[in-house]
């Protein structure tokens, strides 16, 4: 339980660094709770997949609504900056701890991700001088839908490379 705590707080930490550091070297922040993470987390090479994949497409799903006008930053740009493409990451080292009680039954990843997701941006937005120039309601509706969907893909993701990993340690286990 105390882990589970701990990597909330520290995704909580990463976050907040995050939307107040911008893309400056407070940002090494992030660095060392990524440090932290994997010290305590059993298997790298899974999890280091995991985040990766999770950084990749979570960055590539911001890109898209960025490039779709749902998102507007102080400087032209077709990719959203390193803070935001980092969130992504960190959010990925809370989906097989802190968060894994959201991964069963499905309905609670969504629902989380329906509510928590919108207002993560709308808070980020706020502080991060991010303009929402579809409006706050209809771009936190969106956000809504998306994220019903995205959290459990994100699961998904987890799931598939835990089996990897847990498939590997048998194999290694009977050789």
């Amino acid at each position: 339980m105390p882990k589970l705590i701990v990597n909330a707080l520290l995704f909580q930490l990463g976050w907040l660094t995050c939307v107040f550091a911008g893309d400056s070297l407070w940002l090494l922040i992030v660095a060392g709770i990524l440090a932290v993470h994997f010290f305590w987390t059993s298997s790298w090479a899974a999890e280091g997949k995991l985040l990766i994949s999770v950084f990749c497409a979570g960055s590539a799903l911001d890109s898209f609504l960025l490039n779709l006008g749902v998102f507007e930053f102080s400087e032209p740009r077709t990719l959203i900056p390193l803070w935001l493409a980092l969130l992504w990451i960190l959010l990925a080292s809370t989906l097989n701890h802190c968060l894994a009680w959201t991964a069963k039954p499905w309905w609670r990843a969504s629902l989380l991700g329906a509510v928590a997701g919108p207002l993560s941006y709308y808070a980020g937005a706020q502080i991060a001088d991010v303009r929402l120039p579809l409006g706050t309601a209809p771009t936190l509706l969106l956000l809504a839908l998306i994220w019903a969907l995205v959290m459990p893909v994100l699961h998904g993701f987890a799931k598939l490379y835990r089996a990897q990993y847990e498939q590997a340690l048998r194999t290694r286990r009977s050789a």
